[in-house]
């Protein structure tokens, strides 16, 4: 399972994607820069995005997240779509039966009957309800890990949609609808319109809107998004991918500050709603490269803003161009379960524990 790390020398679990361990992205960022430029270039030419953020001085700004791309006339952007309004979306989606395996379910109304009767039809899970899965076809980021990657290659042909056709999709055993991806960043004025849409055909009944997100979005969507997940039960779950900018920069292509700070602005709110709670973030746990060193810090800067945050660890599983990793070893997972526990934080959960792999890598 390890190799030779080009860097220091050192038999490391690493991937190929990248070409160097974990320990020198955050140790040895100068020297492992040229790599991680390499995996970069590589991932962007095989799915034929734009290898660089594009910054055309007379291009389309767009202001959507971080990368503020200005997209040529005849260009895209870092998330693949081509400039101009995003009244119509590449969007998919399909009926998930509740209980269903959200990031959130441990917390959710639609696991738990939290906020019952306000925001959950049962006291329990709601059992004979269906969330909308809501499937956005494009990226803000681009891990070189993606679970759903064959939107990248599908995506580009999909027709788009409008928000009307969306929110007609939920029926009488709709309970929440659910907007992922991808991730929803780069299209979201669809999906708010789309969730405003749906909530005001159905007015008197629990209807909650959810997101699943890598946080980069720009501030004014930003507060839309928390709007309307405080009014309708709805949970915001935010996908902390690392904590060192260097480790989330190569498995991401993205950095991470503006996720961080997103972050910490929705836990200023997290108090709003006590019920339910409005904030939930996951950390996967990709072996070399998110291990205790990036979950302690991670950790220790929600604890800081709010003890309560949920927080679900979850177990990774190799996919794209990181298919050469093994699944998170189970003590992987509880040292990480471990260190995040005793940084403060009191709503730890394990999430795919059936991914896990037993004992610890090589052992």
């Amino acid at each position: 399972m390890s190799s030779p790390c080009p860097v220091c020398g050192k038999r490391k679990l690493l991937s190929r994607a990248i070409g160097v361990c974990g320990d020198c992205l955050r140790q040895r960022p100068q020297e492992a820069e040229p790599f991680v430029a390499k995996a970069r270039a590589r991932s962007r030419r095989i799915f034929g995005f734009p290898e660089a953020v594009p910054r055309d001085p007379q291009g389309h700004p767009c202001g959507l997240c971080v990368h503020d791309c200005r997209v040529p006339p005849d260009g895209v952007g870092f998330c693949g779509l081509p400039p101009g309004e995003r009244s119509v979306a590449r969007v998919s989606w399909y009926y998930d039966p509740l209980p269903t395996n959200c990031v959130a379910d441990f917390v959710c109304p639609g696991g738990t009957g939290a906020g019952y009767p306000r925001y959950a039809y049962r006291p329990g899970a709601e059992y004979g309800y269906k969330n909308l899965a809501v499937f956005y076809e494009a990226c803000s980021f681009d891990c070189l890990y993606c679970q759903n990657w064959h939107y990248r290659v599908e995506g580009p042909h999909r027709a788009p949609v409008g928000p009307e056709d969306l929110a007609r999709a939920v029926d009488a055993r709709t309970s929440c609808i659910c907007f992922f991806g991808g991730d929803p960043t780069p299209q979201l004025p669809h999906a708010l319109r789309a969730a405003e849409l749906a909530r005001e055909a159905h007015p008197q009944r629990i209807l909650r809107i959810c997101f699943e997100t890598n946080g980069s979005m720009s501030r004014a969507l930003l507060a839309r998004m928390v709007e309307v997940a405080l009014a309708s039960g709805g949970v915001i779950k935010f996908d902390l991918k690392a904590w060192d900018p260097h480790v989330h920069y190569a498995l991401t292509g993205a950095p991470n500050a503006r996720t961080l700070e997103n972050f910490a602005w929705v836990a200023e709110r997290f108090a709003l709603r006590p019920e339910v709670p409005l904030l939930v973030a996951s950390i996967l746990l990709v072996p070399g490269y998110v291990d205790v060193e990036e979950v302690r810090p991670l950790a220790r800067f929600i604890a800081a803003l709010n003890p309560h945050i949920p927080v679900s660890l979850l177990a990774f599983y190799p996919n794209c161009l990181m298919d050469d990793l093994p699944c998170t070893s189970a003590a992987h997972m509880e040292r990480c379960l471990r260190a995040a526990e005793e940084a403060g934080l009191t709503r730890v959960h394990v999430g795919n524990r059936h991914l896990l792999w037993p004992g610890d890598y090589g052992a």
